[in-house]
């Protein structure tokens, strides 16, 4: 649940012991019990306003006390991550190139529609380069292609505040050989789910 609706629930339940608090000091019980009567109608009429997939607990009197459960977001969670399966998550470079392989088009495109239908989603961008050039360089070269998948992205329509870039450099190879395929392996973007 959000911070936003645990703030309306705060506010709402607030505002009904407020309520109830100032008509139990009457002296005429019925204006008291119709008070609270109405600051109950009024809370779960606000309730209900603010969230209708939401189930709700009844305590005694019919007081609301409770959020139970949400269980469809979690169902849903999964469905739309099963968009993804299959979908490539390690994007390849050319030697000393931060330009997107034609390749690597589809599946990126695959992981923009998944972020556009999921915002709050969030994902991070490895970036990382072979052993060759100075250790400056070659993060300096894993942070450009972080980047050049995050504009792919940004331009296919994923929100920016949904991707954080980073760069590892040549510190985290996956081969560790010194030949062109372990070189190839290494010169990469991996893409990572945030949960």
């Amino acid at each position: 649940m959000s911070v936003n609706k645990l703030g309306k629930f705060a506010v709402i339940g607030l505002s009904a012991a407020w309520i109830a608090g100032c008509s139990s000091t009457s002296t005429d019980t019925d204006t008291a019990g119709t008070a609270v009567e109405d600051a109950s109608t009024a809370v779960e009429q606000a309730a209900d306003a603010v969230d209708t997939d939401q189930s709700y607990g009844a305590d005694q009197g019919d007081a609301l006390s409770s959020v139970i459960v949400d269980d469809q977001s979690e169902a849903d969670d999964q469905n739309s991550m099963s968009m993804l399966e299959g979908v490539q998550t390690v994007f390849y470079f050319d030697f000393d190139k931060s330009v997107i392989r034609t390749d690597a088009r589809e599946a990126l495109a695959k992981h923009a529609q998944y972020l556009i239908a999921n915002p709050e989603a969030r994902i991070v961008l490895e970036g990382h380069a072979d052993e060759r050039g100075t250790r400056e360089y070659n993060m300096a070269l894993g942070e450009r292609r972080a980047k050049a998948v995050s504009r792919y992205l940004t331009i296919q329509g994923v929100a920016a505040s949904q991707i954080e870039t980073v760069s590892f450099g040549e510190e985290v190879p996956v081969a560790f050989a010194h030949d062109m395929a372990s070189w190839q392996q290494n010169r990469r973007v991996e893409v990572r789910y945030e949960k």
